[in-house]
């Protein structure tokens, strides 16, 4: 027997394979620890003394603007710096993978990353602590590139969004970790910013060890002609010895792959064209939800309601541990109830919370003053039910569906569209958040309540359902037989 009697090869579920999914899912949590940390840091006086001053000052004036003393192009430098280096990067991550193997390119990313920690943590300068950014942004773009690929190609079709998402757990736990940092060495003067920075080596550390445990994904050693070796490893992390169908299956795709000549032509023909275009909206409209303005900022957003510093860092360790428990809720109904579903739901759920906050704060956050704390207190819930909608749904499918929707032969570089299309829209996020908080006050909360609207419709109209196909079988089952790109075809 070669199925379990519903369509999906036999598998078994072992330690070693679960080791290789943990271990590569850190690269999940560095990328978490990073998104976490940047809005914590950037609210601490002592690193506001330090680089940039003038913010400081402006945000101790009795009087200062509610919604623009955080308002300063070189602060949101710091934070989006970071993915412009992960949008180059992410390229040279594509051919690395293609080259060497989703191992070798971990590997690269983890130790990129640690140099960054250090970089960071010993900064003295703004140029240093720049460089330091770029040196994450760098790990990031390897690791975002090779993390998702590895655990959808090791998963077994049955699990496959369950797998998948660990990468999104991972980030949310990064998060999470982040700001229980943050919180810890905001009262460490004067040095608690640089124990922040250079914790983020801790993940990257743990990484790196984890490129010993684990084995290349058979897809990538077939690609590169290690073909015994490639059927050695799918019975490994099967933990069955009878893979023959699923083998086939592979060396058929690669096969096909060989084909090609020229990839990065073959990404913008009629088999890669759908995926291509869904994967890159899918990481514009995961920015334009919002989400990374308020996980950066959390920190900032919840000062500018009035909240205490202390008392706003605890605000994001709570949205932080709602992130963590609703990826989880994906993990458990993503392969049961699909993704487009999820996508849906979680569409209208973002929209009145996006819309509530944006009245509340249109109606009683003036320039200056503060919420009254129940209105406060219903901000922070409404930030919850926000998180909890992104977190099982926008958050690990915008990872999921474009690492399991490319044919092989444009799949790591059509993955690298995605991630670099990801790191952009976080940048310009990043960059223009706290400008736009500024210059347009509560209504920023509408704009992306716009975009939301329209992702919803995106889901119902251009998506298909993907739960259940086998990787190598997407273009015939999905994408011929979607109403809109079958035309393609």
């Amino acid at each position: 027997m070669t199925t379990d009697g519903n369509g999906n090869f036999n598998s078994k579920t072992t330690f070693y394979v679960v080791a290789c999914w943990i271990f590569v899912a850190f690269g999940g949590l560095m990328f978490g620890y990073d998104i976490g940390i940047s809005g914590g840091v950037s609210g601490m006086d002592d690193f506001l003394i330090l680089f940039f001053p003038k913010v400081h000052e402006r945000k101790k004036t009795a009087k200062e603007n509610n919604y623009c003393k955080y308002d300063d192009q070189l602060l949101q430098l710091f934070t989006s710096s970071l993915y412009l280096s992960a949008l180059v990067s992410s390229f040279f991550a594509s051919k690395a993978c293609t080259k060497l193997g989703r191992k070798i390119t971990m590997m690269m990313a983890s130790l990129v990353f640690i140099a960054g920690a250090v970089s960071s943590a010993i900064a003295n300068n703004l140029i240093v602590l720049i460089l330091g950014r770029i040196l994450f942004g760098v790990g990031v773009g390897f690791g975002n590139e090779t993390v998702p690929l590895f655990l959808t190609e090791v998963a077994p079709i049955q699990h496959r969004g369950a797998v998948n998402i660990l990468f999104q757990l991972f980030v949310t736990i990064g998060i999470f970790i982040a700001n229980l940092v943050n919180f810890a060495t905001s009262k460490i003067h004067p040095n608690g910013w640089r124990m922040s920075l250079g914790f983020a080596a801790f993940p990257a550390g743990v990484l790196f060890l984890g490129t010993f445990v684990i084995t290349d994904t058979p897809a990538s050693l077939l690609s590169r002609g290690k073909e015994e070796k490639a059927k050695s490893v799918l019975k490994k992390v099967r933990g069955v010895s009878d893979v023959d169908a699923e083998f086939q299956e592979i060396v058929a795709a690669n096969e096909q792959s060989k084909q090609v000549k020229h990839s990065v032509k073959s990404v913008f023909k009629p088999p890669s064209i759908p995926p291509l275009v869904i994967s890159v909206l899918l990481q514009v409209f995961q920015q334009f939800t919002g989400i990374n303005a308020i996980m950066f900022y959390a920190p900032v957003l919840f000062q500018t309601m009035g909240f205490k510093a202390s008392s706003s860092l605890l605000s994001a360790v709570v949205t932080g541990i709602i992130n963590v428990v609703s990826t989880c809720v994906s993990i458990y109904v993503v392969d049961k109830v699909g993704r487009k579903k999820l996508l849906i739901q979680a569409c209208i759920q973002m929209l009145i919370s996006q819309v509530a906050i944006g009245i509340i704060l249109a109606k009683s956050l003036g320039e200056t003053g503060t919420l009254n704390k129940t209105l406060a207190i219903v901000v922070v819930l409404l930030v919850c039910t926000f998180v909890m909608a992104f977190a099982w749904s926008w958050g690990p499918l915008g990872w999921l569906i474009p690492s399991e929707t490319f044919p092989i032969e444009t799949r790591t570089l059509g993955f690298a569209f995605a991630v670099s299309t990801n790191m952009l829209f976080t940048a310009l996020i990043a960059q223009a958040f706290l400008t736009m908080l500024c210059t347009m006050r509560a209504y920023t909360f509408f704009f992306f309540s716009a975009w939301i609207f329209v992702m919803g419709l995106f889901a119902i109209f251009f998506l298909p359902e993907t739960k259940g196909i086998p990787i190598e079988a997407m273009v015939e089952r999905a994408w011929k037989k979607h109403p809109v790109w079958k035309k393609l075809f």
